[in-house]
């Protein structure tokens, strides 16, 4: 429990008027309210900042047993971690582990700016629990898995922050504990190094040690973790086979139509000398909506203004599975062998997804601009939530079937008789 808003009660100079009152045998000062009523409200006020972050969320886990935790922001998960790191004593009730456990709560605590990686490497192992001998043995495999071996001897103050984070999960990555507990690693650096990052865990977990793995990436929660805990307001809501589990959490998440949020960050962008995004729209049947039906087309329209005569510039989209799974990326011109070079005025790049290709489920709309090899024109991307209904024509095993899939292509087919 942790009590919101600002509390007094508790703080150094508060205690240092207590001790001054004792020392000098001063009365202590009379409440500011005496009337009863207002001190029973001011009671009932104390208990509303009362916060549970985790209450009654009980559970076993045996060993070698892999358990993936899912939720909301501020569902309580990190806060659960915590307590079985021993990182946070609990209000009330225990948590009991049985076998050395290591915590990967935040990848890089620990980290000098003023120390080298190697240095860093070597502190950063010793707060995670590794003995000197067990981060000499296992250092050159380390600096393979983080690919910052060129600057190893250099100060970890001028790395940039995907060098720090890949540092960081490299040294945490090969601790040998029993029980191994983890928030989220799996959403630092780059694609490539998630990939590296998830094979790692995959191989974690097949060592036949046991694992609590925290994670908003719902594909690696199917991947990794057979049984999953659902944890809503501290409490757990279901505990089951991950993909049962992990179905019922994803419908039961809200789906915002408004795109009014899109606007706001495309006005917020910083200035760019040469490009200037002006207004992204999802349309269907003309109109300007998230909510959309897979039998019929939707339409992308991107409108932008270019300042400058401009070599490589594209405007393009990412299409992603609610489970985190990457669909498919198209260019603005993807159908040009050679990027043109774009001369200053106002563009409207459009693009059509056809009926009846993607399945009815959730996607993310990813929306990027780059001039090409050269430098990102909004970093990192702008997000579009969508949710496709059935309609129209799509296939199925039988009337009401919903298809396990994430694309539900029309292939055409000819079925003849041979004999």
């Amino acid at each position: 429990m942790y009590r919101l808003g600002l509390t007094h009660d508790g703080s150094l100079r508060e205690l240092a008027n207590r001790w001054t009152r004792k020392l000098f045998k001063r009365p202590e000062p009379e409440p500011i309210t005496t009337d009863n009523a207002q001190l029973r409200e001011n009671g009932h006020r104390a208990a509303d900042r009362d916060f549970w972050a985790v209450r009654d969320a009980s559970f076993e886990l045996n060993r070698g047993e892999v358990l993936g935790i899912i939720g909301h922001n501020g569902a309580g998960k990190s806060t659960l971690l915590k307590i079985l790191s021993q990182v946070t004593r609990p209000t009330t009730g225990r948590a009991e582990l049985y076998g050395t456990a290591a915590s990967l709560l935040e990848v890089g605590t620990g980290f000098h700016p003023e120390l080298t990686g190697r240095e860093n490497v070597y502190l950063n192992g010793a707060i995670l629990g590794m003995t000197r001998r067990e981060v000499r043995r296992k250092f050159d495999e380390i600096i393979d898995f983080s690919g910052v071996e060129r600057f190893i001897d250099t100060p970890v103050k001028r790395y940039s922050s995907g060098m720090k984070v890949r540092l960081g999960f490299a040294v945490a990555a090969h601790l040998e504990p029993e029980i191994l507990i983890i928030d989220e690693v799996l959403a630092v650096g780059d694609v490539e190094f998630q990939r590296k990052c998830l094979g790692k865990m995959g191989a974690v977990v097949t060592e036949g040690r046991t694992v609590l793995f925290v994670s908003h990436n719902m594909q690696a929660i199917r991947q990794l973790c057979p049984r999953t805990l659902w944890i809503s307001e501290g409490r757990i809501v279901r505990d089951g086979a991950s993909h049962s589990v992990v179905e019922e959490y994803l419908r039961a998440t809200p789906q915002e139509e408004s795109t009014g949020d899109l606007d706001q960050a495309i006005a917020a962008l910083p200035p760019d000398p040469a490009f200037r995004l002006h207004r992204i729209e999802v349309l269907q049947d003309g109109t300007a909506r998230t909510n959309l039906e897979n039998g019929k087309p939707i339409v992308i329209r991107i409108e932008y203004e270019v300042f400058e005569q401009t070599s490589g510039l594209q405007v393009y989209f990412e299409l992603y599975h609610e489970d985190g799974t990457f669909l498919f990326e198209t260019f603005h011109n993807g159908d040009i062998a050679d990027l043109p070079v774009v001369s200053p005025g106002h563009y409207r790049s459009t693009a059509t997804v056809p009926a009846d290709f993607l399945a009815a489920t959730r996607y993310e709309l990813r929306f990027k601009s780059a001039i090409s090899n050269i430098r990102w024109l909004f970093p990192p991307y702008l997000s579009v939530p969508i949710t496709l209904h059935a309609s129209g024509c799509v296939h199925q095993a039988y009337s009401g079937y919903k298809t396990p899939a994430k694309l539900a292509p029309l292939i055409p087919w000819e079925t003849r008789r041979v004999g």
